[in-house]
């Protein structure tokens, strides 16, 4: 397959030869790697190739290795392979993504090369965000969701997200046990999400770890695509904010980067979708960002309840969610 690799690199880029020299990260459950190349005599110095290659024997960290969990992994490759190729071209620099300079399938394999982001300026990967680097990724989310508001993203996840409901059954069925009122509005907080009249493509995946920085952390990128389709632009947010804060520092950051979001959002449906009602879009996704954080804490609590993000503000959250939605009902 190296060797197919290297075929693909030196057609697509005119290279003369083409090295792997950086192995930057196997793929969850064994399913291939993420390799940098080295070219010669192209107009680039590298490139990114994610080779996806499913084991033969298939296995989960959590133990999560059913037939219904490799399908899902084998569409998201075939998603993120839809996006490369449909639409990434439509995202801005406020929203930057990496090119896609070739893709090919064969079988259940998948090679996707992309363009280096360390070599275009985005060479930092943090594990703590500081107030830029946050600043930069909130605007990126508004700039993306603003940019897609309204596409139908076909040939993407129906429902986008690795976590949504119907994707899911096992992780909710251990919710009868772990948290019954948590089970009991898993439906209706899915349909929440699903009714906002203002849908648009969402990441899917917007944590930390899938943000590359410049050096000075004010420009940023994403990558990482397997999961995006449409859906609410709050399960982004929410989503992103519980991978770069505790307990403590969720509470107090909520406010503050909600404000930021939509003071963005705003700038970025003036200009790309001047018919939109920003007004009524802003008060229905505010309204749906506690819907949003409760739907991926029910996810987690199925799926790793001892999980680090399970924590004191989550649960507060949540609680405050779910006896609202039992007083709707009575």
């Amino acid at each position: 397959m190296r060797e197919r690799i290297e075929s693909i690199l030196q057609e697509r880029t005119g290279a003369r030869e083409a090295h792997a020299v950086e192995t930057l990260q196997q793929l969850w459950s064994g399913y291939g790697a993420i390799v940098r190349y080295q070219l010669l005599g192209a107009p680039v110095e590298s490139v990114i190739v994610k080779h996806v290659s499913p084991p033969a024997a298939r296995s989960h960290p959590r133990g999560w290795d059913t037939d219904r969990a490799h399908q899902r992994k084998l569409q998201s490759y075939a998603v993120e392979t839809n996006w490369y190729q449909q639409y990434a071209a439509h995202c801005s620099a406020a929203a930057r993504v990496p090119q896609c300079l070739a893709v090919e399938r064969a079988g259940e394999a998948v090679i996707i090369v992309l363009e280096d982001l360390d070599a275009a300026g985005y060479p930092r990967r943090v594990a703590a965000v500081r107030d830029a680097e946050l600043a930069a990724c909130v605007q990126w989310l508004a700039a993306f969701h603003a940019t897609f508001l309204g596409n139908a993203g076909s040939g993407l996840w129906e429902t986008g997200s690795y976590w949504h409901l119907a994707t899911r059954p096992d992780e909710l069925a251990v919710l009868q046990t772990e948290d019954p009122d948590l089970h009991a509005v898993a439906q209706v907080l899915d349909t929440r999400l699903k009714d906002s009249p203002y849908q648009t493509l969402v990441h899917g995946d917007a944590k930390l770890a899938n943000f590359c920085f410049s050096q000075e952390g004010t420009a940023v990128a994403a990558v990482d695509f397997q999961y995006v389709g449409r859906g609410c632009g709050m399960k982004d947010l929410a989503y992103f904010i519980g991978s770069c804060f505790d307990e403590a520092a969720c509470a107090a950051a909520e406010a503050q980067v909600l404000d930021d979001y939509f003071a963005a959002l705003r700038t970025a449906v003036y200009e790309k979708q001047p018919t939109v009602d920003v007004d009524a879009l802003e008060a229905d996704w505010r309204a749906l960002y506690p819907i949003a954080w409760t739907d991926f804490h029910r996810f987690l609590k199925g799926w790793s309840p001892g999980h680090w993000k399970v924590h004191g503000y989550s649960e507060a959250l949540a609680r405050s969610v779910i006896t609202s939605l039992q007083e709707e009902s009575l």
